[in-house]
């Protein structure tokens, strides 16, 4: 008899809808924004950027669906190889003759039309790292101290990638982390230090460059400095603003024309919002919620640490990315150069979170580890030196009333 494969759960399926109704949306939108520049420039016949995203989509859709099926296992025997493949990739992109660099920022691998951004590789591979070890090492949230490896792994990660420069990507890395701490368990108030820290020191790191200071002002009053720094900032809220409730229609934008940098990239929703609306960027906005709710849902009733951890991890990446690029584009935050997940144009970065949704749905599915917690032997020998002094203390204690029973009775 044919063995009756269970039907996934309703989280399963919403998240498979969010991502296809996100990454139609993309292709559409990719399409939109990048083929007035291509034309106008004489690069193409407007379709280049659409056909190369739908192409890493597929290549994308494809890894997630073999992720999706394939057990965790093979999940947790990846993780330290990528994890280690990523920092060499991180160190290779600062040799000359190795890394592209791109207005300024060397940031790919790669020769010729292949090319890829180890930073974005990386984000997934502290995930999935950050979930083995506080699956396995339960201990480190006992003391704040405990937590030195992890954050030497992901802090040298941090800096390599602020100083490629790439201050967008680093933020998202401390988002996810901070969201997996706190899922593991870790005390709100050693949270409140940590930020209150890393602020601080992300303070500091954008006033030691003239470019990353100018962009701070900036965001106080973009308008101030429409001509120069603050270009990008004002053109997008134009596009916004210039969209209204339902906006212009799809395709006739005009801040796409030669007016908005990175309208097909970093500004996508720009677009969104002067072609498609209010109504546009809120039907977007959605289908993240839609994510968080199914992902959230995936990591509470995941069967184990390491799926628990897994999930709320790569949930909160695709989040935690989007919402640092939609605050970019209102003008609530500083540039940082973020892509909308999914939407944006940008191939590892496509490809990269659609494995990691492949992984989010592998955990939906049922998928786990029984991960072995490896015991702290500190505490061991602390609570096995307590347990001694008590029972000297409690045998004395019986043997001087033992005795004086004795007594009493002679």
């Amino acid at each position: 008899m044919a063995r009756r494969r269970h039907p996934h759960p309703i989280e399963h399926s919403i998240l498979i809808t969010a991502t296809l109704c996100l990454l139609a949306a993309g292709a559409v939108m990719v399409f939109s924004a990048s083929s007035a520049r291509t034309l106008l420039s004489g690069q193409g016949d407007g379709t280049s950027f659409m056909v190369k995203y739908v192409a890493y989509g597929a290549v994308g859709f494809v890894l997630m669906q073999l992720i999706a099926r394939r057990g965790l296992d093979l999940v947790l025997k990846a993780t330290v190889p990528l994890l280690a493949g990523s920092f060499v990739a991180l160190l290779l992109v600062k040799v000359p003759g190795f890394g592209v660099s791109v207005n300024g920022a060397r940031r790919w691998l790669g020769a010729g039309p292949i090319v890829f951004q180890p930073s974005e590789v990386m984000k997934l591979a502290l995930v999935l790292y950050a979930a083995k070890i506080l699956a396995e090492r339960p201990a480190l949230l006992r003391r704040p101290q405990n937590l030195g490896p992890l954050a030497l792994v992901a802090g040298g990660a941090v800096l390599l990638i602020a100083s490629q420069p790439d201050l967008g990507t680093a933020l998202v890395i401390c988002f996810t982390m901070a969201a997996m701490l706190v899922a593991a368990g870790m005390p709100i108030r050693w949270l409140g230090a940590a930020t209150g820290g890393g602020a601080l020191l992300v303070l500091m790191y954008a006033m030691t460059a003239p470019y990353r200071r100018d962009r701070l002002m900036t965001f106080l009053d973009p308008w101030a400095h429409a001509g120069n720094e603050g270009f990008q900032s004002v053109q997008g809220q134009i596009a916004i603003g210039s969209g209204h409730l339902f906006g212009r229609g799809l395709g006739e934008s005009l801040q796409k024309n030669l007016f908005l940098p990175e309208a097909h990239t970093d500004f996508i929703l720009a677009i969104v919002g002067e072609e498609l609306g209010v109504i546009g960027i809120w039907g977007i906005l959605f289908l993240y919620g839609l994510v968080a709710y199914a992902g959230l849902r995936v990591a509470k009733n995941a069967r184990g640490t390491y799926a628990k951890l897994l999930a709320a991890g790569i949930t909160s990446l695709f989040l935690s990315q989007a919402m640092l690029n939609v605050f970019t584009v209102l003008g609530l935050a500083p540039l940082t150069g973020v892509p909308l997940p999914f939407i944006s144009y940008g191939s590892t970065n496509l490809v990269v979170l659609l494995a990691g949704m492949g992984v989010l749905l592998n955990v939906a599915s049922g998928g786990n580890v029984k991960l072995q917690a490896v015991p702290d032997m500190a505490g061991s020998r602390r609570h096995a030196t307590n347990d001694s002094d008590r029972g000297r203390r409690d045998s004395r204690a019986r043997g001087s009333s033992a005795g004086g029973r004795r007594r009493a009775a002679g």
